[in-house]
């Protein structure tokens, strides 16, 4: 019998579809389909291949409450957070559509030689590999950039959003691409090293955990091809003695509950210097009880069940570990008795080096407070870890914290006096642990092009 994947609503258990699970040599033809799209997708003008960008942000516009819908049902995004992903969706096909070009004009440099210049050519196929937190996002965002840039797409998303992959793939029909430009495969993850080994298979970017990321890389590795790699993260947001306290609860909050905590971007680790360690835990207390748990369909929620229960269970099991290596539980803490997925805003207070949180990622609705006796202490804190996804620097003095941020804080991106969100005009990506490699901005478009020397003499 034909293995079969299961779609689960994580507000309630109950299975919303199955779906047949593609053997390898269900996928071989359809790779084949989509290189031979790639022979003639490549020839495409910029102006040409923009236009179908343009008319599919005209489409996720159209359809923004039905996806939003769809992320609610299968991996439990409030419909508010889903409407403002589709948004973002939009943003970044009709950013690539407007400056494709000019981040891949030629770039002509001065030798001896008659012409020298750089061009930058398409690879062929790429692999995708995305997760579920961000089902639209994720996806959108790295082939809006990989197909304006001339490459085809094959994507294997996660196991638990197959009807958002479907839909998207949907998209890229209804809004006009010739056909097998941008394919989904229906598969389970140990399909993934034969897909990568495949001689068509030019480069594969991953989103996801520190395993999956060591096992991409490791097949990568072995077969020389490209890989892009965002992974976890444990960012540090740092507030100073100056700090706005007001300002810094707002952002830490809203980063840390965003998609239940569910984000690699998240503020997962508040590193707060002592003087103002009270007022701002009682305020972030009052902010945090703001999110209640409630069904994400409704156009009020802020706060939905995790995605998975086996998720929900092992981030309930790291809050427990915590508070017996002696963190204090402030507020949350207990799994509620009803079905499905749920687990309640939750604050760990006085965390310390060596304790589960602030080691490991905890991938929900979990935050923690360590304190810090001063500014040393507090950067020393927020560079002790594997990671380097995010951080954030919350300071009165801006031109202090641009020095921090700049020079200082080991992180892909350091923001002052904000949150970490990606930015389809800004590079997106991680040091150490959190990955390598850069998505969107111009930087992340140029992740997947040979970039050519040409010589003329």
């Amino acid at each position: 019998m034909k293995p079969i994947i299961q779609s689960i609503n994580p507000a309630d258990g109950s299975i919303i579809e199955e779906y047949p699970d593609w053997a390898m040599h269900e996928i071989t033809p359809l790779i084949d389909a989509v290189d031979y799209a790639f022979q003639i997708w490549r020839e495409l003008s910029f102006s040409n291949r923009a236009a179908y960008f343009f008319q599919m942000a005209k489409l996720l516009r159209e359809r923004k409450a039905e996806y939003a819908r769809l992320m609610a049902t299968e991996m439990g995004k409030p419909v508010s957070q889903g409407a403002m992903e589709i948004e973002k969706c939009a943003w970044v096909c009709e950013h690539y559509a407007q400056q494709t070009e000019y981040y891949l004009a030629d770039k002509q440099i001065k030798t001896e030689n008659s012409e020298s210049f750089v061009s930058f050519q398409p690879l062929g196929i790429i692999f995708m590999i995305m997760p579920w937190n961000f089902p639209f996002w994720q996806v959108i965002r790295g082939a809006a950039a990989t197909i304006m840039a001339g490459n085809t797409v094959l994507l294997k998303h996660a196991s638990n959003v197959f009807g958002c992959a479907l839909a998207i793939e949907q998209l890229f029909i209804d809004a006009g691409f010739p056909e097998h430009v941008f394919r989904v495969l229906l598969t389970a993850s140990d399909t993934s090293a034969d897909i990568i080994a495949h001689p068509k298979i030019q480069a594969v970017t991953i989103t996801g955990s520190e395993r999956a990321g060591q096992s991409v890389a490791m097949e990568a590795g072995r077969n020389l091809k490209k890989s892009v790699l965002e992974l976890g993260g444990s960012d540090p947001y740092i507030i100073l003695a100056d700090a706005d306290i007001d300002a810094a609860v707002s952002c830490c909050g809203i980063s840390r509950m965003l998609n239940g905590g569910q984000v690699c971007i998240a503020a997962k680790r508040f590193i707060v210097v002592e003087s103002i360690q009270e007022e701002f835990e009682e305020k972030i207390i009052r902010f945090l009880q703001t999110y209640t748990m409630s069904d994400p369909l409704e156009a009020t929620a802020n706060l939905g069940p995790m995605a998975k229960s086996r998720l929900r269970d092992e981030l309930h099991q790291q809050v427990l570990d915590c508070v017996e290596q002696g963190a204090e539980l402030k507020l949350g803490g207990e799994i509620p008795d009803k079905p499905g997925a749920w687990y309640p805003a939750t604050l760990l207070s006085n965390v310390k080096r060596g304790m589960i949180a602030f080691t490991e990622e905890l991938f929900g609705p979990v935050s923690c407070i360590i304190p810090a006796k001063d500014e040393a202490e507090a950067i020393s804190l927020a560079n002790d870890t594997e990671y380097g996804l995010g951080a954030a620097i919350f300071t009165e003095d801006s031109e202090k914290g641009r020095y921090l941020a700049r020079n200082v804080i080991n992180a892909g991106t350091c923001v002052v006096n904000d949150f970490v969100k990606s930015d389809p005009r800004l590079p997106f990506g991680g040091t150490k642990k959190s990955g390598y490699g850069r998505e969107i901005g111009e930087y992340g478009i140029l992740e997947f092009v040979n970039i050519k020397t040409v010589v003329v003499k």
